[in-house]
């Protein structure tokens, strides 16, 4: 799961280790056989095999050793470096795993417990009236607010320079959670962040210090680190990069010094080591190793697919252990089939790269009979695109229209277009496939959902599921289109004490702007009182004379935030 983005300075890779290039040799496209796994990987990594373009390094462990390691692209287009098994980059989420192993291996030594509430040893923390445990912060069962998105939302342009205070000051001005502890999971990077200040309080060391001496030193990870200093020189670091606009490409790097949440710098041939532990267990023994993949459950019982710092589910019918992770230019995905002790390492230095898909494809090339079909698969020889289920326009035109999600306030807005059924989502347009019955597939979007229509005696709706995620439940909505004058009404300026931050609401062009340090975002009217842009979601309160008061906003990982309207 992603912790953000935005930019920094480069710092200079130096060139990979030689002995590489033995490995290398073995991965050329010259000679395509899709019965060959090497040859299936220089397909799916020929896109970024260039001088010209940074990449990734892709590592596929089996029992325990390499059986296929190389770099695809440029660690520094500046100086002509490329990607190679030694290149280290910056693994974003993935560092997650790494966080819940301290904390674990700090249980085992008996100087915390997992269930201990966090105001224990972070004593600052409000008290949101129910215990937030250390437990919950591991499962993303807390309902905090994300730090990241809080930050952006108070204006951090992410060029600054962020440190663990700036980022603890903020979690702790929030005096409401997202939901209450451990009824729901909603993926938060401020439980993770307050790991490492846990680790900090109760050994007196930083994570960085405590992770090298308990888990990198013994495994021999000599180029993995949590990063925590933005100027430090780092050895045969990969620059991070993003598309720039018109063509090529721009740094994309980061100055934030937090850890917990993310941080870790990594090679793929340090990578090799973590994955051995999962087997033979050196670090923390099988009791580490159990406790991190073994998935939680809710308040109700109901089982999550997240363990400790991974995600725990199934791909085409195999177990499957992974974590992905997304930070400025960077891009990481750690992948594990443990029954097949098949393991796939994918790190990229480009911000549009998706690691994920890349390593499920290089997973698959390799695992081959052992899974079970896929979905295109199953339905091959029914006509193409429809997977064998045609609608008539009539029927699809049936399905358009606005729906929303009663907790966000979201909206998808789905239209017919060339004959198919599509959907504004993700900041895209993706098309929805016909399966059986009122079932449709996105599956060519960033994520692959099954979306299936019902009609209730509230009306239409649209259930949402997918790999990771919760169901969702869209509800059939005529949107309303405000009058200038209750346009003009909301104008006006607004204050939140949790970000200690004035938005201005604007009319303008006959919309609404909201404006506040670093944003200016132009809003959407959906229901009465209601906005969007894009993930964030505006809502106005009124007081008994209709007038508006102040507005909660919500975005991705942040629910309710309160904004109170300035007097005049």
């Amino acid at each position: 799961m992603p912790r953000g983005r935005r930019r920094a300075v480069w710092r200079l890779a130096v060139p990979v280790a030689a002995a590489a290039a033995g490995l290398a040799a073995t991965d050329r496209a010259d000679a395509a056989d899709p019965t060959d796994p090497a040859s299936r990987v220089a397909t799916v990594m020929a896109a970024y095999d260039r001088p010209d373009s940074p990449g990734c390094t892709v590592g596929v462990i089996k029992d325990g050793a390499f059986v296929h390691l190389r770099g695809y692209g440029m660690a520094n287009l500046e100086h002509g470096v490329p990607l190679g098994p030694d290149t280290v980059f910056d693994i974003g989420s993935t560092s997650k795993q790494f966080s819940a192993a301290a904390i674990v291996l700090l249980a085992q030594d008996g100087r915390l417990s997992l269930d201990d509430d966090i105001r224990k040893h972070v004593a600052e923390m409000p008290d949101y009236g129910r215990p937030v445990t250390i437990r919950h912060l591991l499962h993303h069962t807390s309902g905090l607010r994300d730090y990241l998105e809080l930050m952006a939302l108070a204006g951090w342009n992410f060029e600054d320079v962020s440190t663990d205070d700036d980022a603890l000051q903020i979690i702790v001005r929030q005096r409401d959670l997202n939901f209450e502890p451990g009824a729901e999971r909603l993926y938060s990077n401020s439980g993770f962040f307050l790991l490492s200040v846990i680790v900090k309080r109760v050994t007196g060391q930083s994570l960085r210090a405590f992770a090298a001496e308990r888990v990198f030193r013994p495994l021999g990870m000599k180029d993995t680190h949590f990063h925590d200093d933005h100027t430090e020189i780092v050895p045969r670091r990969a620059t991070g990069y993003s598309p720039r606009e018109g063509g090529g490409f721009r740094i994309d790097m980061s100055f934030f010094e937090q850890t917990g949440d993310g941080s870790v710098l990594t090679s793929v041939r340090d990578l090799l080591q973590w994955d051995r532990n999962f087997y033979d267990g050196t670090v923390g023994g099988r009791t580490l190793v159990e406790q991190l993949t073994t998935p939680g459950t809710l308040r109700d019982g109901k089982p999550l697919h997240y363990g400790l710092g991974l995600s725990v589910d199934r791909h085409r019918g195999l177990a499957r252990v992974s974590h992905g992770g997304s930070w400025a230019g960077y891009r990481a995905e750690l992948m594990r089939f443990p029954e097949q002790r098949l393991s796939v390492a994918c790190l990229c230095n480009l911000g549009t790269a998706n690691p994920t898909r890349l390593a499920t494809e290089v997973a698959e090339a390799y695992l081959g009979a052992a899974l079970s079909p896929s979905v295109e698969a199953a339905t091959a020889g029914r006509p193409a695109g429809t997977r064998g289920v045609t609608r008539s326009p009539a029927e699809l035109q049936a399905l358009a229209g606005s729906y929303r999600e009663p907790a966000s306030g979201l909206v998808r807005r789905l239209r017919v277009e060339g004959g198919k059924l599509k959907v504004e989502a993700f900041g895209g347009t993706y098309e929805l496939t016909p399966m059986e019955g009122r079932t449709f597939r996105l599956v060519d979007g960033p994520l692959d959902l099954e979306v299936r229509f019902e009609e209730t005696a509230s009306g239409r709706r649209m259930r949402e599921t997918g790999p990771r995620r919760p169901a969702t439940v869209w509800h059939a909505v005529e949107l309303v289109t405000p009058s200038a004058a209750a346009m003009a009404a909301y104008a006006g300026s607004y204050y939140s004490p949790e970000l200690d931050t004035t938005y201005t609401v604007e009319v303008k062009d006959g919309g609404l702007a909201l404006r506040g340090r670093r944003i200016d975002a132009v809003l959407t009217p959906t229901v009465r009182d209601e906005f969007t842009q894009g993930s964030m979601v505006v809502r106005f309160a009124r007081d008994g004379q209709g007038r508006p008061t102040g507005f909660l906003l919500g975005q991705d990982r942040i629910r309710n935030l309160r904004f109170g309207r300035s007097a005049t």
